[in-house]
């Protein structure tokens, strides 16, 4: 809008150049006069290189050819305008009386070049013509008519708008601009299409005052923006110096990819048939500083609404977003691909799609959210607390309170963007519905009863597939009082026969317990532990997570004895795609369980055996130590004591009795 002002100084120093004209002035001179005149208020070089013919028919005026107006210094993009020629027509009578009143301006295929240099400054800010109040009156005091248009006209003309803070470059085609002032420096109206490529969109707006505008004044403005199935409406004020504006905001649109288009984002239509029509309401204020403000909004999608009360500063390397969300109820199934189950849930494997994540860093957020029910098509949410931080690529959903599936979950879900997606997580569940939980989320409806697990994990790559397939983590899980629906393992194992599954078949379970780890998708468990009347599990084995399959081996204890704890122990397979495992009675396990359980016990009846003989044995030779040597073993003492003690008893006495038949001997006969 801004720059379509500062134009109005060129179209009053055409005027003067056409009424020279038609009054058989030299035109060139008069154009070289007109043109270092406006140079002098703008700072700005005006050429005009081609001829100036005068008109009387319809209205009075002249075509004024090869006209060019220069850049902001320093600029290489080239002239900000470049027309090869103009049509100008006003009215005598204003002229005689010391005003200019436009009956006509067209221009027809100009080039127009917008540019904003790197602090900030753009082309369309002249040093004279409204740059500032102080200088509007400059140009007043300097004599300069007040101008009126009837109409002026830009017709098919190429805009490019070059924001070299930003990095950007977009130029669009088509340009229609239409523009009416009757009164000079009063009420405005504006029309202007633009296109590109195969889109186009139409701008309208009513400005109360042209002058107040120029002067940095702040004016009522309204103003709608026409794509296809797209339109936005603004009705407010706003002002040019500095740049503001507040209002009541209205948009709605039923498609993205226009609009996206006219941006320079050509590509497929983003907005999923359920998400339309796409609705923005409330009020909208552009601070002088840059920044966006939202209070009382409304953002609309499908039959969605959300409550919304954002801020949207620039300040920063990425543009910040803060402010608060909130919503009673909820309905994503449109943004995922087939819902829950037909997500990957039921045997087809994850999606392998794309993921593009890009979005995380287009700027950076701290929202406070606060939902009702939310359907995603893989969960249904009764409520959720939480916060949303994004840094650098790197955004962070913080549960602080999830009510779900009777139960509760906490944590917090990562997705990283910096460096290649990766998404992690660290999540607490607590007495939650297994059977809709595992429904929803895996397409598994063999497991019913309530469960509460702590998981921690982490995966990497670009597709729901790719994660799915290079996830590590760890975690355990308890389950309280539930069924395994379709199996049941009692009536399997009491008859030898795997044709227990299916419908009508059930195993009632009191807990199942156990820790768990993943490596490169794959989950191990080495401790499960089921617990039943008359009936206990134990088992170990794989889930391969990106693969949807299932290796796993139990052992149950069947038929046990409430009294003696005997039980049968008969290994149980389970393989195949969860969607569809099959069961399968390990006899060969069996076997080989009851083979080694017979090993077992023989070579605990050898050792019995042996150590019978060697027991009998060694009873035998004790009898016979304690005959030969006569000793009595008393109670308490061992054998060895005992022979230990006759020995020395023995050895005494033999020595008493020697020495004592040595003192008792006879003295030798006499010789």
């Amino acid at each position: 809008m801004r720059w379509i002002v500062r134009l109005i100084g060129l179209v009053l120093v055409l005027v003067v150049v056409a009424v020279a004209a038609l009054f058989l002035v030299p035109a060139e001179r008069i154009a070289g006069l007109a043109a270092r005149q406006f140079e002098a208020m703008t700072g700005r070089a005006l050429t005009i290189s081609g001829p100036v013919r005068p008109t009387i028919w319809p209205v009075i005026g002249a075509r004024i050819e090869g006209v060019t107006l220069a850049n902001i210094a320093g600029s290489d993009a080239g002239p900000m305008l470049q027309a090869e020629a103009i049509d100008l027509g006003v009215d005598l009578g204003a002229l005689i009386g010391g005003g200019v009143t436009v009956r006509n301006f067209e221009a027809r295929g100009p080039r127009i070049i917008l540019e904003r240099d790197a602090q900030g400054r753009g082309n369309w800010q002249f040093d004279g013509l409204g740059g500032s109040a102080g200088a509007q009156d400059d140009a007043t005091a300097a004599g300069l008519p007040p101008v009126a248009l009837d109409r002026a006209t830009i017709i098919d003309a190429s805009l490019r708008f070059i924001d070299r803070q930003a990095g950007t470059d977009i130029t669009l085609d088509g340009i229609d601009i239409d523009l009416a002032m009757p009164e000079a420096g009063g009420a405005a109206t504006l029309r202007l299409t633009a296109t590109r490529g195969s889109s186009s969109a139409t701008l309208e707006a009513q400005i109360a005052s042209v002058n107040a505008l120029i002067e940095g004044r702040v004016v009522p403005l309204a103003a709608t923006i026409r794509a296809e199935g797209a339109e936005i409406g603004f009705d407010g004020r706003a002002g040019l110096s500095p740049l503001a504006a507040e209002g009541r905001l209205n948009a709605e649109t039923s498609r993205l990819a226009p609009l996206l288009a006219l941006a320079g984002q050509a590509g497929a239509e983003p907005l999923p048939d359920g998400a339309r029509p796409l609705s923005l309401n409330g009020q909208v204020t552009l601070a002088p500083a840059g920044s966006v403000h939202l209070r009382d909004g409304v953002l609309g999608f499908g039959s969605n609404r959300v409550r919304a009360a954002l801020d949207l500063t620039f300040d920063g390397d990425r543009p910040m977003l803060t402010g608060d969300i909130a919503a009673d109820a909820l309905d994503l199934r449109a943004f995922t691909e087939g819902g829950g189950a037909s997500g990957g849930g039921a045997g087809t494997g994850w999606p392998t799609t794309p993921i593009d994540a890009s979005a995380l860093g287009m700027l950076d957020a701290n929202l406070s959210i606060t939902l009702g029910p939310v359907q995603t098509g893989f969960a249904d949410l009764d409520a959720l607390r939480g916060a949303l931080t994004i840094d650098r690529a790197r955004g962070v959903l913080s549960l602080r309170e999830v009510r779900a599936f009777d139960g509760t979950l906490t944590g917090e879900l990562v997705a990283n963007n910096r460096s290649g997606l990766s998404v992690g997580g660290t999540l607490a569940l607590r007495a939650v519905n297994l059977l809709p939980l595992l429904r929803q989320a895996a397409g598994f409806e063999r497991l019913s009863g309530t469960a509460s697990m702590d998981l921690r994990f982490l995966g990497a790559g670009q597709s729901v597939d790719a994660i799915m397939r290079s996830l590590e983590g760890e975690g355990r899980l308890d389950f309280g009082q539930g069924e395994i629906i379709g199996l049941d393992l009692a009536g399997m194992l009491r008859n030898l026969d795997a044709s227990y599954v299916g419908e009508g078949n059930r195993t009632i379970y009191d807990s199942i317990t156990g820790s768990f780890t993943i490596n490169r998708g794959v989950l191990s468990n080495q401790d499960l532990r089921l617990e039943a009347s008359l009936l206990g599990v134990g088992g170990r084995g794989t889930v391969d997570l990106g693969r949807q399959v299932l290796d796993y081996r139990v052992i149950p204890e069947a038929l046990r004895n409430a009294e003696t704890g005997d039980a049968l122990r008969v290994p149980l397979l389970i393989t195949g795609p969860w969607s569809a495992p099959r069961f399968r009675l390990d006899l060969e396990g069996l076997a080989e369980q009851r083979l080694q359980e017979e090993r077992e016990r023989l070579e605990a009846a050898a050792r019995a055996e042996v150590e019978r003989v060697q027991a009998e044995a060694r009873a035998r030779a004790e009898e016979r130590l304690q005959q030969e040597l006569g000793v009595t073993v008393r109670e308490g003492q061992s054998t060895g004591d005992a022979v230990r003690e006759g020995l020395e008893t023995r050895a005494r006495d033999e020595l008493l009795r020697l020495l004592g038949a040595t003192r008792e001997a006879p003295p030798p006969p006499a010789d």
